[in-house]
């Protein structure tokens, strides 16, 4: 009997191990959703533990980060870096979460579990925000910054990592660290292949014109760059793109940006991902755009999240 396209993609990636299981996410089809055994959990912040390898070490060390790297792998077989890397570069999939498991609530070790993740994937960007190599920002009831990302109760638009620096940003990883009196505020995610408007945008005149981006002083980023909207990845469309930063010079420029950003918000197949405390997301920045849902109102709301976005790395050994 035949397959049909959604079986193929399925039998795709999933797999069932001693050390860990993946299955098409409950909330996508494009997502996977990654279990590691609580064993290999373990010995993995053991062996972290033992080695003395503490957060402020590998800021400091980035060889660090590496060897932590190693020390995941050891637990659930190298061939599982090789499964993570295959997963995010898939067009049709591009993404999956996993997490703890419930074997730390340390914020500490999230980072070091994150920073493993990530130097599998490959080479995290410098945060120049906050000049590390991953960043950690709260969301609280006031906010005074000069974006949306501290906002509790507004959307977070749609948008692309990456977008007004000059360094390729290929993938793109956020991690639940806390999460307290909170009601919404969803991860919300859209892959650019379910986007109903793909075609009327990415084909439209403006698609390729090379848009001025510069960020706010929180940001600490002085550079100009210019980018264009959607580019050719692999015969498909990638995209650049986040309303905040983007300066059109043209009345016709700024509205095909409002609609573009409009049409995004409202189609049909966004994800409102339910993403629990010490889980992590993973997406291909190319072809997946993210944002965040207003939380309800609540004085004593406290989330953070991390995040690490960067480089692919086929070299891992």
């Amino acid at each position: 009997m035949k397959m049909s396209i959604a079986e193929k993609k399925k039998a795709k990636f999933e797999k069932v191990t001693e050390t860990y299981s993946v299955k098409v996410h409950s909330q996508s089809k494009r997502l996977y959703h990654i279990q590691l055994s609580k064993g290999a959990i373990s010995a993995f912040l053991q062996k972290v533990k033992q080695d003395q390898l503490s957060v402020q070490h590998l800021e400091y060390t980035p060889y660090a980060r590496h060897i932590v790297a190693s020390y995941l792998l050891d637990q659930v077989g190298v061939e599982f870096g090789e499964l993570l890397r295959n997963i995010v570069h898939d067009r049709d999939s591009g993404g999956f979460t996993l997490g703890l498991e419930g074997v730390t609530e340390n914020t500490d070790e999230f980072v070091l579990f994150s920073t493993a993740i990530s130097h599998i994937l490959g080479i995290p960007n410098h945060d120049a925000m906050s000049e590390k190599y991953y960043a950690r920002f709260t969301v609280k009831d006031t906010d005074n910054s000069d974006s949306y990302l501290r906002q509790a109760y507004r959307l977070f638009t749609f948008h692309t990592d990456g977008t007004f620096v000059d360094e390729p940003t290929d993938w793109l990883l956020m991690m639940k660290m806390v999460e307290q009196n909170a009601r919404g505020g969803e991860s919300r995610l859209l892959h650019l292949d379910d986007w109903k408007d793909l075609d009327k945008y990415s084909k439209h005149p403006l698609a390729s014109h090379k848009f001025t981006y510069k960020a706010p002083k929180s940001k600490n980023v002085d550079q100009v760059v210019n980018r264009a909207t959607f580019f050719n990845h692999n015969g498909e469309p990638g995209m650049c793109f986040i309303d905040q930063f983007v300066y059109p010079e043209s009345i016709e420029q700024a509205k095909y940006l409002r609609d573009l950003s409009s049409s995004m918000e409202n189609d049909e197949n966004v994800i409102e991902l339910e993403l629990p405390v010490g889980d992590l997301v993973v997406v291909n920045n190319i072809f997946w755009v993210h944002g965040r849902a207003a939380f309800e109102k609540d004085p004593n709301l406290n989330r953070e999240l991390l995040r690490q976005r960067g480089q692919f790395n086929e070299n891992l050994i």
